[in-house]
């Protein structure tokens, strides 16, 4: 699959025109899969409004595109960080799941294909032992857009917001593995960056 992320930062005074006129942009894509929703408390450099979409393929969404850019384009739109990358989310395990999470962020330019790749492999170990997580997909960026040249996408669906802001982001596995790669004071850091982390409901299946 060829997916899309757009976090939308916007004036209050035009955000439930924006939303609308996206929703109605993503139910004319064609997108096999598409979420476009309001940013829930608590998101950092996460935006006002989430943009989720999966096509088949790259020129689906370039078919797409056009209707999207004429929307961020908007003068209530302040800013758009987004990226778009390939690949299929993993069932970590059969749960009913309320919230959907993205993380973008960029690893260094200097970080050499070994670190990368147990930077990776630590993030991959975030579903298997954090039981609150439905689905998950790590992917690497194909372009981006924003603050930062994004270089990862790493998103989950949680049972709850509970399951993300309590069993996730304080789990050992999280700061005993993966806070490193982020943190500046650990030699290991390759995230320097500000990132973008982001979540919203899903709405009922």
């Amino acid at each position: 699959m060829y997916s899309v992320i757009r976090l939308i930062d916007a004036a209050e005074a035009g955000r439930e025109r924006l939303l609308k006129e996206l929703r109605g942009a993503a139910a004319a894509s064609g997108a096999a899969h598409a979420l476009v929703q309001p940013t829930l408390p608590g998101v950092r450099n996460g935006g006002d409004i989430l943009v989720h979409l999966r096509f088949r393929d790259a020129d689906e969404w370039s078919s797409a595109a056009t209707s999207f850019d004429a929307v961020f384009d908007r003068p209530e739109v302040n800013r758009v960080n987004g990226a778009t990358y390939t690949g299929s989310p993993v069932a970590a395990r059969d749960i009913s799941t309320t919230v959907y999470r993205t993380l973008l962020l960029r690893v260094q330019p200097d970080a050499d294909d070994a670190t990368v790749a147990r930077f990776e492999d630590d993030l991959r170990l975030l579903p298997r032992y954090v039981g609150s997580i439905g689905t998950w997909q790590l992917s690497r960026v194909d372009s981006a857009v924003g603050n930062s040249p994004w270089t990862h996408v790493f998103e989950q669906e949680f049972r709850d917001l509970d399951g993300l802001t309590g069993p996730y982001l304080m789990h050992p596995i999280h700061w005993a593995y993966v806070d490193r790669w982020f943190d500046p004071e650990c030699p290991e850091v390759i995230v320097r960056d500000r990132v973008c982390h982001s979540f919203c409901d899903l709405p009922p299946q």
